[in-house]
């Protein structure tokens, strides 16, 4: 018998992908390479005009060519026969993405799929959680993983595609590895999207750090990814997602780019750059600026100490001077571990004949 997904995804596929930025750019590129009928949907009439006419993205994939069979159209024409809608606009605009998609006419069986690496305001929510409640599990996914768009459609990645339906999460690794990219399956949507977050927000911590050292940054990276974890985990996720592609190897993706959005923001922050200042420098959407002070909202709400994280919500508002993040960074020690210390021989003797005296009959 079919489940609700499979049943979802008939034989002809046709996808949608909302947002022309270098990621949406590179994951349709990746679409139309495997044979899926693609539509790149651009912000507006003049976007979409423009590519059609050069047939490159020059702003945000430079020098690739984008395949023939990719149409493009701004996002007003809506996504009415889309089996799949990938939503690769930023964090901050992802509510009103998915309240305009049933308005563009999204089918009652077609699969949503977030592509972002943030959180949705005012609440700080998962992108699959605020998916989940509007569309139903069955329907959503997220793709995570080390994917820097340029090399992705030079050389592939190693993507994550992560679902709560297997089914979903299988038909989404099989487009991909179509396309020649590694796409590991996952039934994990909030650990992979949380591991995301994670790595932008010690990307934006490294770099804030980098120029005291090493170390320092190192270590600035280690806390947030480590209170991060503690958090994700009592929401149900997973270690492998923090510790495979979508945490650690997106981390050392990131850290190692030579233009990571993320990591040069942090920088600049650390040179008294304003938030706003950095978005223009940078000239793409830095979303660690603005998911860092909701996870940090979230963490706390939640019960857990984060001074780390909460330390850079401070420095990206400007309430905690540079020196003084450095300071709380070198300064935080992580929770103490738990020791399981085994029970000596003495120990284990005492508790039987314990057990012994409370079950022997008294005498008369």
């Amino acid at each position: 018998m079919l489940s609700r997904a499979q049943a979802s995804l008939p034989g002809a596929r046709r996808a949608v992908v909302i947002g022309a930025g270098s990621f949406g750019s590179a994951i349709a590129v990746l679409l139309a390479r495997a044979g899926v009928r693609t539509t790149l949907q651009t912000r507006t009439e003049r976007q979409a005009a423009e590519l059609n006419e050069s047939r490159v993205n020059e702003a945000y994939l430079s020098g690739v060519e984008l395949p023939a069979s990719l149409r493009i159209e701004a996002v007003s024409s809506g996504v009415s026969r889309a089996d799949f809608v990938f939503l690769a606009v930023p964090s901050t605009s992802l509510a009103a993405a998915i309240a305009g998609l049933q308005n563009a006419g999204l089918g009652h069986r077609a699969a949503v799929v977030s592509l972002s690496k943030g959180l949705v305001p005012p609440d700080g929510e998962a992108p699959t959680t605020a998916l989940r409640a509007r569309f139903g599990a069955h329907r959503v996914a997220c793709i995570g993983g080390p994917a820097h768009a340029q090399e992705m459609v030079h050389a592939g990645a190693g993507l994550v595609a992560a679902a709560f339906d297997e089914a979903l999460a299988e038909a989404l690794a099989g487009i991909f590895n179509r396309a020649g990219v590694v796409c590991e399956l996952s039934n994990d949507p909030i650990g992979v999207e949380l591991a995301g977050v994670a790595k932008n927000a010690a990307a934006l911590a490294a770099g804030a750090t980098e120029a005291q050292g090493l170390n320092a940054a190192g270590a600035a990276a280690g806390h947030i990814f480590a209170e991060v974890w503690r958090f994700a985990e009592a929401a149900g996720a997973r270690p492998e997602s923090f510790i495979g592609l979508a945490g650690a190897g997106d981390l050392v993706a990131t850290a190692l780019a030579p233009m990571s959005r993320n990591r040069r923001a942090g920088e600049l922050l650390a040179e008294g750059v304003a938030p706003a200042e950095i978005q223009a420098r940078v000239a793409q959407a830095v979303e660690a600026l603005q998911s860092v002070p909701l996870l940090a909202h979230s963490i706390e709400r939640a019960g857990f100490s984060a001074p780390v994280t909460g330390g850079l919500s401070r420095l990206i508002d400007g309430r905690l001077p540079l020196a003084g993040w450095v300071a709380l960074v070198r300064a935080t020690v992580p929770p103490r571990a738990r020791w399981h210390r085994s029970r000596g021989f003495w120990q284990r003797l005492r508790e039987r004949l314990t057990r012994r005296s409370r079950g022997a009959p008294r005498a008369s």
